[in-house]
């Protein structure tokens, strides 16, 4: 790691006080100056979704008093929080950003929905090395103890080396007891995705309303995907990029009588 301590922006979509980035707090105040930007209530879902039409409000506040981090819970969604953070609460751009550990997975196609993916790659795009980090388990009372080691270990590397220019990672942990990681694998995304359908309801006015409901498909057979680590008990490691330019289609497109 550099020789000073480094600056840490730990941020999340289950909210400030989810146990997930509580235990991702834990560990980064063993490596660096540790800030907290979070959002004051869960935002799941809510992909790379910045607050325009309404005004923000970011509060200081101090959760755990026994942890010398500096926290502060906004009202708006995890990219809001990544601006904020940068622009108005850190006195420099930190040296790492991490965001989660998110109560659930966000492997394969699951990625362009993830708040806590939007939040890391939003400091990615601001020249931030950063991690996105969720378990396998949607529980709020999950175990985050098995994790913390690989979280750490990957954290350090990433400060000690940096990452690719435009890149960011997108870490997913199985859900299994301590000790039962097999260890750690660099993935590429399987191609996989949701069959989903709307569950129709009425409510006691008689108004119509739907409930998103659906079925998480993986055809994908490889084993060099984050979908085939994860079920084999192995941390999967996608390295995202977020130049969404599908360059092997410009030569195609440029075919066309435009």
């Amino acid at each position: 790691m550099p020789e000073k301590k480094p600056l840490i922006l730990v941020t999340n979509d289950d909210g400030i006080t989810a146990p997930g980035i509580r235990a991702l707090i834990e560990v980064m105040n063993t490596l660096g100056d540790v800030y907290v930007v979070a959002p004051d209530s869960p935002q799941s879902g809510t992909g790379h979704a910045i607050t325009i039409n309404d005004t923000l409000y970011c509060d200081s506040i101090k959760i755990d008093k026994e942890q010398p981090q500096k926290e502060f819970s906004c009202s708006g969604t995890p990219v809001d929080c990544v601006k904020l953070a940068v622009n108005e609460i850190l006195r420099r751009k930190p040296d790492l950003c991490v965001s989660g550990v998110n109560h659930g997975s966000n492997s394969s196609i699951n990625v362009i929905y993830s708040g806590t993916m939007s939040a890391a790659v939003e400091a990615g795009t601001l020249g931030i090395p950063s991690i996105g980090f969720s378990l396998l388990d949607y529980s709020m009372d999950a175990n985050f103890e098995p994790v913390k080691e690989y979280i750490k270990a990957i954290a350090i590397q990433c400060l000690n080396n940096g990452l690719p220019k435009g890149v960011v990672l997108n870490v997913n942990f199985p859900k299994v007891n301590e000790g039962e990681i097999k260890g750690m694998k660099v993935c590429r995304q399987a191609n996989a995705h949701w069959i989903e359908n709307f569950d129709k309801r009425v409510n006691p006015l008689g108004r119509e309303y739907y409930w998103l409901t659906g079925e998480f498909v993986n055809e994908d057979k490889g084993e060099d995907t984050d979908e085939w680590a994860l079920h084999h008990g192995y941390v999967s490691i996608v390295p995202v990029q977020f130049d969404l330019t599908a360059h092997h289609a410009i030569k195609d497109i440029n075919t066309w009588d435009l």
